[in-house]
């Protein structure tokens, strides 16, 4: 960030200027301090009888950062969460929520201003879906009225409607519907900071894999600072700003999916994702990561006046994506099925190629027009630079 100050160097050469114009309004850059974090954990240790649980585990999380906390079962992911909500007490170490250490603060009171959601839900039975949400809200204090139009909002927002749902009861709901309640639950107060503890590992894999998708663009989420176990690889992948995956109760590394999958720090790190290696490398890699590898010819000669979502997409050969596209979303949308009858997918089958067309928002970027052998040579060379320069 640049701030303007004025700089008294005089330019006598323009004598015919005033005086004021005789100085210079000249941007100077500033210093500015990173934000401090929002948790920092230090040497945080848990043992039990014969058994470290965790062991000596420090990391710090900035304001709107998800961490996922992934590894093996038994590895200290719960009980490692657990610790910064104060529901299990470290035995050595300190976890600050923002600048302040959570041994100093009373745990009912700490709890209120960090959400919480769990696998098993943990909905009061007797208790309505409208009653559970507003649960801490009314702790708080919150007008009724306040409590019942967040509620409202918020169900709407989860695909709940509150006309049905609302009255309803905890064994009158889905597994996937328990689970969208007990994360309005968790939101109702608004807090800054959530915690979640596999919260998607009881449902079936299709609803598992709608609920991740509407948990990753919903809006409430996105300005919170988040921990999340899961044990869920893909899930750790398509969640997380940062990953730390732990063995036997210790990080053995924290990073970007990127960093992880690419540059990993020791044997179990990499080893644990080589069973998915592919899938994660098409879910990791961003078309803006091809593009250094894409053949000359792609390039197009589109209009500097067409933006993203200007093009117009109906025609079926040219589909017109951003660069933050993973390279597995490109592959869905090329060979996706677009035709509705036998006549229809041959005519699409005839046509020389189905294309994306990779813009910028800023309109002086350079075009590309791929096709799918294109796309997929170039992430081979984008796969095989990655993994070089990690050797060396």
């Amino acid at each position: 960030m640049r701030h303007a100050t004025l700089c008294g160097t005089r330019n006598d050469s323009h004598a015919g200027r005033s005086a004021a114009s005789r100085y210079l309004l000249t941007p100077l850059p500033l210093s500015i301090a990173p934000a401090p974090p929002v948790i920092r954990v230090r040497d945080l240790s848990k043992h039990y009888p014969g058994h470290m649980a965790v062991q000596d585990v420090s990391f710090e999380l900035a304001a709107g950062e998800t961490l996922v906390l992934l590894g093996p079962s038994g590895c200290g992911k719960t009980t490692l969460l657990k610790m910064l909500n104060r529901l299990i007490e470290p035995t050595t170490g300190t976890v600050e929520i923002n600048g302040v250490a959570v041994g100093q603060q009373r745990p009912e009171v700490l709890r209120r201003g960090i959400g919480y959601v769990i696998q098993q839900v943990g909905l009061l039975p007797h208790y309505t879906v409208a009653e559970n949400v507003g649960v801490v809200p009314r702790l708080l204090g919150h007008t009724a009225a306040a409590i019942a139009e967040r509620t409202s909002a918020l169900l709407t927002r989860l695909h709940l409607p509150p006309v049905r749902f609302a009255d309803q009861y905890p064994h009158q709901l889905s597994g996937g519907q328990q689970q969208r309640v007990g994360l309005a639950r968790a939101l109702a107060a608004d807090p800054p900071i959530m915690l979640l503890d596999e919260p998607f590992g009881a449902l079936d894999p299709v609803t598992r894999a709608g609920i991740r998708r509407e948990f990753r663009e919903l809006e409430e989420l996105r300005a919170k600072t988040m921990v999340l176990v899961t044990h869920d690889v893909t899930e750790a992948f398509e969640l997380a700003d940062r990953i730390a995956l732990l063995s036997g109760g210790q990080i053995q590394q924290i990073g970007t999916p990127h960093e992880l999958l690419f540059r990993p720090a020791n044997d179990f790190v990499r080893d644990f994702f080589a069973a998915e290696r592919l899938a994660l490398q098409l879910r990791t890699l961003r078309l803006r990561d091809l593009l250094p590898f894409l053949p000359p010819s792609t390039k197009t000669a589109l209009s500097k006046s067409l933006f993203l979502g200007e093009i117009n997409i109906s025609l079926s050969i040219d589909e017109p994506v951003s660069p933050n596209y993973s390279v597995q979303e490109a592959l869905e949308i090329l060979t996706a099925p677009e035709a509705s009858d036998a006549a229809a997918a041959q005519q699409v089958a005839d046509a020389s190629a189905r294309y994306l067309i990779i813009v910028e928002s800023d309109e002086n970027a350079p075009r590309y027009r791929v096709a799918l052998p294109e796309l997929m040579a170039a992430f081979a060379h984008a796969i095989h630079h990655a993994e070089t320069v990690w050797k060396s």
